[in-house]
């Protein structure tokens, strides 16, 4: 997206998904289990550091989940922004519960039942063992990205976080129902925008993949 003026009482946020881990490609659900990059997961950090550097937006700030995957990819960018990161347990990734540790076939192979419910995106649904409902998920999301927006108005702030919280930010900002298949890609490490002004949320600019030359993964289910 290129560089441009934001309004005094506009934020804007550049969105990005950690990179990827071993556990992406195995399809595992990671949820709050701290799983790091693997060696492509860290030259994604680096690639889009590059690139969010030669964009040259300017960001005023730089938030990230707390969880090991975002972190390192949260440092690879602010070694080149020269930010501090601010670490925020509530950017982490849905809480899958019983689900954590298994790949998507595993646990519909496992839990049939729990699965179809996953499937079906029930707003009311929580995973036994600590799970979160979508509901649930998407409140924690949305008031930190409303704290994150009412702190830096007029500002560009960057959030690295996960593929999960993602998909509630691009809802946020079309407002689309929770209820809905995902129809949009999210890759790992691309930059996705979007902005709030007052409390209308809009959707600037998605999954720019560009800088990284091809093949950045999306395992998450069309769900």
């Amino acid at each position: 997206m290129e560089n441009s003026s934001i309004l005094p009482e506009t934020c804007r946020l550049c969105l990005v998904r950690h990179g990827e881990t071993a556990w992406n490609t195995e399809r595992r659900l990671q949820g709050h289990l701290d799983i790091p990059l693997n060696e492509t997961g860290l030259a994604q950090a680096a690639a889009t550091a590059r690139r969010l550097q030669v964009l040259g937006h300017g960001f005023a700030a730089l938030y990230c989940s707390d969880l090991t995957r975002a972190r390192q990819t949260a440092a690879a960018i602010a070694r080149q922004q020269t930010l501090e990161v601010v670490h925020d347990e509530r950017l982490r990734e849905r809480h899958y519960g019983l689900f954590q540790g298994l790949t998507y076939d595993e646990a519909e192979h496992r839990h049939p039942e729990l699965y179809r419910r996953f499937k079906a995106r029930e707003p009311d649904f929580g995973f036994p063992g600590h799970g979160e409902s979508l509901i649930g998920f998407a409140s924690r999301v949305h008031a930190a990205l409303e704290d994150i927006t009412g702190r830096h108005a007029g500002q560009a702030v960057l959030v690295v976080t996960h593929g999960g919280v993602l998909d509630i930010a691009h809802r946020l900002a079309s407002s689309a129902p929770l209820e809905a298949a995902r129809n949009f890609p999210i890759p790992n490490a691309a930059l996705n925008w979007i902005e709030r002004t007052g409390e209308r949320w809009r959707l600037l600019a998605w999954a720019d993949e560009g800088h990284l030359g091809g093949g950045a993964l999306d395992e998450l289910p069309n769900i």
